[in-house]
């Protein structure tokens, strides 16, 4: 670990806008630093202080040359030490306002730099935390993460989980480790929204579960009292366990994952109640279903981020289009449709317009009833509205 007053130089070039930084944007993006000899020596990771183009310090960054963020701010204090005790007040903080939030201790816990810790991404399953270091400093102070995570938590296990697209961009390899603590034998319940849940935090995706929908689960299961629901791209059955908790009839899962349909079908019973599941491609399943004249009271369709990166915007907003086409005739009249995207390269405006363009093919009408967000243990940095990439969409046909 490096001592802060060993924390070499890197200097911002005079194109870049150090007035950002200091406003509290985050990150450095290639190109924007002078790029000399030291610093493209640096290690993926190193902590530096930042000065801008007059040598003004700006605060400790971690550089990472091989990204296309190649410095992200830890800290306005260029005096500050990046140790396990800075780590402890960052995550001190964060648990406080989940605490504040919630009765119970499952949420996301950090959400990276919304929280003050750039790239991290942990969530909290009782006694358990599932870490996500998505940026090469937090996969060098792994360590010192986890022991900070368990002296201000006092979670008893700790679960590193080293995949997904974020890490690919930081040049980090994929791996999944217990840090603390045994590994759970099984699937990890988690209580939500009345429900059940059942995650995977070894094996499944992301963290094993997806707290972000909470406050749209919630809203959904409103809607679907005393009725037929069918959730498609169900994961663990977000949605519709959700649905049944809040009094819905039945429910119908729909997944390309057996694995999560089996998880879906285990909280399920360990709510004493029964899903029906069907497992297969979700625009199949639902041209299928259409085709045998099935008619739901709310429908409600979780894709995965089909919109990534802007590269792939207009992409991905044909099949969030196609996704409304195929829904829409499988709503009953009078019925809920609940979309939803996670893309952040698809904002709210497109991707509802993309919904509505769907909707009106699939010779539908209806307003949007409601606009839903990622809940407050997702908080958004004002800095980095890309954060807020989760947006759900309430329809009455």
């Amino acid at each position: 670990m490096q001592d802060t007053a060993a924390y070499p130089v890197v200097r911002l070039s005079p194109k870049a806008e150090a007035r950002a930084i200091r406003h509290g944007f985050p990150w450095v993006y290639a190109g924007e630093l002078v790029a000399d000899r030291r610093t493209a020596a640096l290690a993926p990771g190193a902590l530096a202080v930042l000065e801008d183009a007059e040598r003004r310090p700006l605060g400790v960054v971690t550089v990472n040359m091989r990204s296309r963020i190649v410095a992200r701010v830890l800290d306005q204090d260029p005096a500050a030490r990046i140790d396990t005790g800075w780590i402890a007040a960052r995550l001190a903080k964060a648990l406080a306002l989940r605490e504040a939030l919630f009765d119970a201790p499952f949420y996301r816990l950090v959400h990276a730099e919304a929280d003050g810790l750039p790239g991290v991404v942990v969530d909290r399953m009782g006694d358990l935390a599932v870490v996500q270091p998505n940026a090469a400093w937090a996969e060098a102070m792994l360590e010192p993460l986890a022991s900070a995570l368990v002296e201000v938590t006092g979670v008893a296990r700790v679960v590193k989980n080293g995949s997904g697209r974020a890490r690919a961009l930081e040049g980090l390899a994929e791996e999944t480790a217990m840090l603390r603590g045994e590994a759970p034998e099984g699937p990890v319940p988690v209580p939500m929204n009345g429900a059940i849940y059942l995650a995977d935090v070894l094996g499944g995706q992301k963290t094993g579960l997806f707290f972000d929908q909470r406050p749209n689960h919630a809203f959904a299961a409103r809607l679907a009292r005393g009725g037929r629901v069918l959730d498609v791209f169900s994961h663990v059955g977000g949605f519709g366990l959700a649905a049944l908790a809040g009094g819905a009839r039945e429910a119908l899962l729909v997944d390309s994952s057996a694995a999560a349909l089996a998880l879906a079908q285990g909280g399920a019973q360990a709510m004493g109640r029964e899903v029906a599941v069907r497992q297969g491609d979700a625009f199949a399943v639902m041209e299928a279903l259409g085709a045998e004249g099935e008619r739901f009271d709310l429908v409600v369709c979780d894709p995965p981020a089909f919109a990534p990166t802007r590269a792939a915007l207009e992409a991905g907003l044909r099949a969030y289009e196609r996704v409304a086409r195929l829904a829409a005739p499988l709503v009953r009249e009078g019925g809920f449709l609940v979309l939803c995207s996670c893309s952040h390269a698809a904002d709210l405006g497109r991707f509802r317009a993309a919904c509505a363009r769907g909707i009106g093919r699939a010779g539908r009408r209806g307003p949007v009833i409601r606009t839903g967000f990622a809940g407050p243990d997702h908080p958004v940095l004002p800095h980095l509205p890309e954060g807020g990439y989760l947006k759900a969409l309430a329809f009455r046909l």
